[in-house]
């Protein structure tokens, strides 16, 4: 298939681009920058010109495609709420432009903040409303389409998709301890995050374009849950900083606009997707590549 793919040359992106073009699916890439778009071309893949911004671009590349992967997000959280007002207009020019097609549309959202009917997060378990402290409306945006007759695939990423290149939330977490000179966590750190490896990820993007149109949910959890206070102690290990316990009001401080993410306290499940799509996690899992991805190392500038 010749699959468009946006947020392709991002960290979870260029795993999934890998991953497709090994198992012999071409990809076409959204690229928002002259230097995005030499990293495609240098992957193997072609080139179009655009960002999530732009609607248009967005439904001329659905329109180019057998398939469709949305694996971009603004990740600028000082301006989160226009981030996730962009993600569900694209959403919605991506869905408008596979309707009545038969296209596989799979589209990117988030573990963390599910209204979880147990202890544990099953797919079968709802987001929340977007609201004015959490506006992603991602899966809002994937139900108004498949009310529409338009089915999409959601794909659950949890909290941490770790490896080499990482720049999400524990990257995040690495750089508040390398500035505070400590690696904290609050109460006794139990809280628990879901975690996955980032190549295990790609490869659920893929089995989950391949399954074809589909409006299941899947769930990318390699670990159920890691207690933040393990992470922790990690990061004080790989910085040489000393790992310490904080209150509520001293996180807040610490942790800034951070905060909810470091109380984040939710277990998951994956094993509806693995045994519907037959796909086996292999790892590593987080602690392991702290140790070893490379997450330590000082960015040349």
């Amino acid at each position: 298939m010749r699959i468009f793919v946006t947020g392709a040359t991002g960290f979870v992106g260029a795993a999934v681009v890998s991953d497709l073009q090994a198992h012999g699916h071409s990809v076409l890439g959204l690229a928002r920058s002259d230097r995005s778009a030499a990293q495609l071309k240098t992957a193997g893949a072609e080139v179009l010109r655009g960002d999530l911004a732009m609607p248009d671009r967005l439904v001329a590349g659905a329109r180019a495609a057998d398939a469709i992967l949305h694996a971009g997000f603004l990740h600028d959280f000082p301006r989160f709420a226009e981030a996730c007002e962009i993600d569900r207009r694209a959403i919605e020019a991506l869905g408008t432009a596979v309707a009545g097609t038969g296209k596989p549309l799979v589209v990117t959202a988030g573990l963390a903040f599910l209204d979880t009917a147990g202890a544990v997060a099953v797919e079968t378990d709802r987001a929340f409303p977007p609201s004015a402290a959490y506006p992603r409306a991602t899966e809002a945006a994937a139900d108004a389409l498949r009310a529409q007759g338009v089915p999409v695939t959601l794909l659950r990423l949890p909290p941490s998709v770790h490896g080499r290149g990482d720049h999400g939330f524990v990257p995040m977490l690495i750089d508040i301890a390398r500035r505070t000179g400590r690696a904290a966590y609050i109460g006794e750190g139990a809280n628990l995050w879901p975690a996955v490896a980032v190549q295990d990820a790609a490869r659920l993007y893929r089995l989950a374009v391949e399954q074809g149109p589909s409006a299941e949910i899947c769930h990318a959890v390699g670990e159920a849950g890691v207690p933040f206070r393990q992470i922790a102690e990690a990061i004080a290990i790989g910085l040489g900083v000393p790992s310490m316990s904080l209150s509520e009001e001293e996180a807040r401080a610490h942790f800034g606009w951070f905060f909810p993410f470091a109380t984040l306290d939710q277990t998951a499940s994956g094993e509806r997707t693995r045994a519907r799509l037959g796909w086996q996690p292999g790892g590593p899992d987080l602690l392991t590549d702290l140790r070893s991805a490379g997450y330590f190392e000082v960015p040349v500038v």
